[in-house]
């Protein structure tokens, strides 16, 4: 087809310091730009490097940059191009004015441009992990203009207002319609109305109406189960769960099934560690969520002191449905013998910024949308990096796991030991696990070409 015409909920291009896990976004930035390595779920695959190699003892890599590379204003992308962008990155702060934790990742690494197609990265510890922080990144440039639209991608922006509508025009390849375009629609409702109206041809997040979905068969649907995980953060510091026996009694206490099917009207899956099926590591690990065991938690919370009420805390969105599903919880939890109070913060920066400084009561529910293993442990988990988003989890098997895994080169050795971390949390849970929400979008019937990713990205073809 000649033009296509896609809803989303959001139409924006971002500097090339911000780094997001919007749904919206990222189906943009897969169309403009290039990730320097293409993440397929756990893995990483050739993109913008087409391909690396590395020394015996993964303290030494090179990534090559793929022939013709060339950004939409026709310079071609060279190494320096990436040096200048990681730099960037590596000075920059998030949405919530945190600093990005890729600085600690790579504080002790160098980067550098051995000619023009060659970027090489030396670290003093192996650092396989380099993988997975690559696959997050997206090269783009500003154009004359000062906005970030210039990438190396299939697609270039030839129109873009932004929080409104951009239109792309294929460049290269001979895959796709010629020209995209993408409008902005906040509400999922209003979506999926502009499809039944025929003004549209394909509308993503639909999982995202108030009630039940209705998936008329007058379209083709795609759906998929994000990598994101609904969770709470339990505070390991102080408090009733430091105790690993209260942290296990409440996972047994929580029918997540339920969640699933009743808050999220069958739109999502329970999880079952601190990672989503798709992560390195979960496939090998094959785990099953924790078993919904209210006599059980009530037996494992008989040694436990858990006097005064738990303070349980929650935003009005991100996640979606935290209302409910904080309601959901603090009555499953109130039926195995725990006093809770519900503490809603209405501020949501404000709320992660608190969470970051462990201003967090005893619980907290929140969303882990990081596609790596390795990101995930080292910033929620690990008692060694004590990093931003950990909340006083502290546990040796756990901690001796997360290193050998991090000393990992090769990817077979790289899952097995990020697949044994997995199932030390499944274990011993430094959180309450709930579900992973699963993405959808629905197309016209006469559209071929579409599917739906496990990070929610509408990839087209």
């Amino acid at each position: 087809m000649s033009t296509l015409t896609i809803s989303l909920e959001k139409v924006d291009f971002l500097p090339p310091t911000r780094v997001t896990d919007d749904t919206s976004v990222l189906t943009l930035k897969n169309l403009v730009f290039e990730p320097l390595l293409k993440w397929d779920d756990g893995f990483v695959r050739p993109a913008l490097f087409d391909r690396w190699t590395h020394s015996v003892d993964g303290r030494e890599w090179r990534f090559h940059i793929r022939e013709g590379a060339i950004f939409h204003d026709g310079k071609p992308c060279v190494a320096e191009d990436i040096i200048g962008f990681l730099d960037g990155i590596l000075e920059a702060v998030d949405t919530f004015g945190m600093k990005w934790s890729y600085a600690r990742y790579l504080k002790d690494a160098r980067l550098t441009a051995e000619g023009p197609d060659v970027v090489r990265v030396e670290n003093p510890d192996p650092i396989a992990d380099i993988l997975d922080i690559f696959s997050e990144f997206y090269i783009c440039r500003f154009d004359a203009d000062g906005r970030p639209i210039l990438g190396t991608g299939r697609y270039r922006v030839v129109e873009f207002e932004p929080l409104k509508r951009a239109i792309l025009e294929r460049v290269n390849g001979k895959v796709g319609p010629q020209r995209i375009v993408a409008l902005a629609e906040k509400h999922a409702e209003a979506r999926y109305a502009q499809l039944r109206d025929g003004n549209i041809d394909a509308a993503l997040n639909l999982e995202r109406v108030e009630g039940r979905l209705v998936f008329d068969t007058a379209f083709d649907w795609g759906r998929a189960i994000n990598t994101l995980s609904v969770m709470y953060y339990l505070n390991c510091s102080q408090g009733v769960f430091r105790s690993a026996q209260a942290r296990l009694a409440v996972n047994h206490a929580v029918n997540t099934a339920a969640i699933a099917e009743e808050i999220f009207h069958g739109l999502a899956v329970p999880s079952s560690t601190i990672v989503s099926p798709f992560h390195l590591g979960a496939g090998k690990a094959n785990l099953s969520p924790i078993g919904y065991d209210p006599e059980k938690a009530k037996r494992l919370l008989d040694d436990v002191d858990a006097s005064g009420p738990i303070r349980l805390r929650t935003p009005t969105f991100m996640p979606e449905r935290s209302p409910a599903v904080s309601r959901f919880v603090a009555a499953s939890l109130e039926a195995v013998g725990l006093e809770v109070k519900v503490e809603t913060e209405l501020d949501r920066p404000e709320y992660a910024r608190q969470i970051g400084r462990k201003e967090m009561g005893d619980m907290a529910i929140f969303d882990s949308s990081p596609h790596s293993t390795y990101r995930i442990l080292n910033d929620k988990i690990s008692a060694k990096t004590k990093a931003v988003w950990w909340q006083g989890y502290d546990d040796p098997e756990t901690e001796a796991l997360i290193a050998a895994a991090n000393r990992a080169v090769d990817d077979a050795d790289r899952e097995l030991g990020y697949a044994r971390c997995l199932t030390r949390l499944h274990q011993n849970p430094p959180w309450l696990y709930l579900v992973h929400p699963i993405d959808v979008f629905a197309a016209r019937k006469d559209i071929g070409g579409l599917s739906i990713d496990h990070k929610g990205t509408l990839n087209i073809r």
